[in-house]
């Protein structure tokens, strides 16, 4: 089933009656187009848990993924509006983020990692490590991460184990770290 909606009520009506797999959504819709998608995003996510939300933005404003993050990652995208010109890109977030990943565009992630603070825990993080945190937090897997970097899997998952390590993230079965480290990411 696929709808459209005109504004952010209409958007929660229409989720509300056919409790979609998905939700695409701009993060600037009317009626004062600032940031009623957002706040619908957030609704859509606490009433109906089991719709994945993909935010749309034609800015880059990494505050709004963090918003957003904080308060349950799974689920989630959020992505620039240019690259979804190609379809390809929209498809592969609809289908993670119905898997129960996030999804964060890559020039969202660039533009944090540019802005980490320098008492940031991600500034121990060599440039390899940061690389591979970028992807993660692009929801790649370690096998996207591999072919992406010309690495083997083996030798992301010694990275992926160097970052959580560095970011002070245990192993723990109440957590997932992938989550938390994009996070700690974001928090810059």
């Amino acid at each position: 089933m696929a709808g459209e909606a005109g504004d952010a009520d209409e958007l929660l009506r229409l989720v509300a009656l056919e409790q979609p797999d998905a939700a695409v959504v701009d993060i600037r819709m009317p009626p004062t187009h600032t940031d009623e998608g957002l706040v619908a995003a957030r609704r859509i996510r606490e009433q109906h848990p089991g719709t994945a939300v993909v935010l749309l933005s034609q800015y880059l404003e990494p505050r709004y993924a963090e918003r957003l993050l904080s308060d349950q990652p799974e689920r989630l995208g959020y992505l620039l509006k240019e690259r979804v010109s190609d379809i390809a890109v929209l498809v592969d977030a609809l289908r993670r983020t119905t898997e129960g990943e996030c999804v964060i565009d890559p020039t969202i992630i660039r533009r944090i990692m540019q802005r980490s603070q320098a008492s940031s825990p991600v500034q121990r993080l060599t440039e390899r490590e940061r690389d591979v945190l970028a992807l993660m937090a692009e929801g790649r897997s370690n096998a996207g991460i591999a072919s992406h970097l010309f690495l083997s899997e083996r030798t992301v998952e010694a990275v992926t184990a160097q970052v959580f390590r560095k970011l002070d993230l245990d192993p723990s079965p109440d957590v997932n770290r992938r989550v938390l480290a994009v996070l700690t990411l974001l928090r810059g």
